[in-house]
């Protein structure tokens, strides 16, 4: 996860890298599936791998959320395909550790606990900071000025104090570093991690000086890719996650301590 700030309750879909929008927000791209609705979910589904990819893409988005149940019946009427094809797209993301099936009680959404979210961004600061590695090593001269943009428009938000146009900045380029690293295997696997930490995208972003704190890490990773330095972008890519992870330990802490309850002053 990427830091995202708190959407309003009534506009609660993903971050960009929305860390992406993307979840914010996250750094991922459908395989070629059907183009969104005009409520927010893609056109309906003619094929098991539309399918799949449509209801992975909506639990990526947040749009399809945690815990939520996944009953065959309305999915094969929404997708327009057969209710077979519908166990088997549930079957495949079960095994992408993104939906749990249970005998006799059908699917819902996965729902990752705070410790397992902290884990979970252990090892995307071993992968992003690869792909910071790469991109210092491989982006182009046009990318790298793009990257440059992006962090001056997250300076503008961050100057106006719009946490959510941040957010959604943050994510873009995190999504543009893993495109100029050309590294397919990590951008995947970040991707999966990224969207099983929904629940806590908006969370560690509104920590008072956390923002501030966040723009200056970005700042680093984006001097050493334009800098070619790969030891220092990986440095700081993996620098900038461990703050994150610790700052998402602490609130937990805090949450677990108040006995479960989010505090109210605090969205997310």
């Amino acid at each position: 996860m990427t830091e995202s700030a708190q959407r309003p309750p009534t506009a609660e879909p993903t971050s960009s890298a929305a860390e992406p929008t993307s979840s914010a927000a996250e750094p991922t791209s459908s395989a070629g599936g059907p183009q969104s609705s005009a409520s927010g979910r893609r056109a309906p589904a003619r094929s098991a791998e539309e399918a799949y990819d449509q209801l992975r893409q909506e639990i990526y988005r947040g749009e399809l959320m945690p815990n939520e149940r996944l009953i065959e019946i309305e999915l094969a009427t929404r997708l327009q395909v057969s209710r077979a094809v519908v166990r088997t797209v549930l079957v495949r993301l079960g095994q992408d550790g993104l939906v749990v099936l249970t005998p006799n009680r059908g699917a819902h959404v996965r729902l990752v606990s705070e410790e397992e979210a902290v884990e979970i961004l252990q090892v995307r600061a071993v992968l992003e900071a690869l792909t910071a590695r790469q991109a210092a090593q491989h982006a182009t001269a046009r990318e790298i000025a793009a990257i440059r943009r992006l962090l001056g428009r997250m300076a503008r938000k961050l100057d106006a104090d719009d946490l959510l146009g941040y957010s959604e900045g943050n994510a873009k380029l995190h999504a543009a570093i893993i495109a100029a690293a050309r590294h397919e295997t990590a951008a995947r696997l970040i991707t999966g991690l990224r969207a099983q930490l929904v629940r806590f995208q908006y969370r560690t972003i509104l920590v008072p000086g956390r923002p501030a704190k966040s723009f200056e890490e970005h700042t680093a990773i984006v001097d050493a890719i334009a800098a070619r330095d790969p030891d220092a972008a990986e440095a700081a890519m993996r620098r900038h996650l461990g703050y994150v992870e610790s700052t998402l330990a602490r609130t937990a802490t805090a949450i677990r301590r108040r006995g479960g309850r989010p505090d109210p002053t605090r969205p997310g």
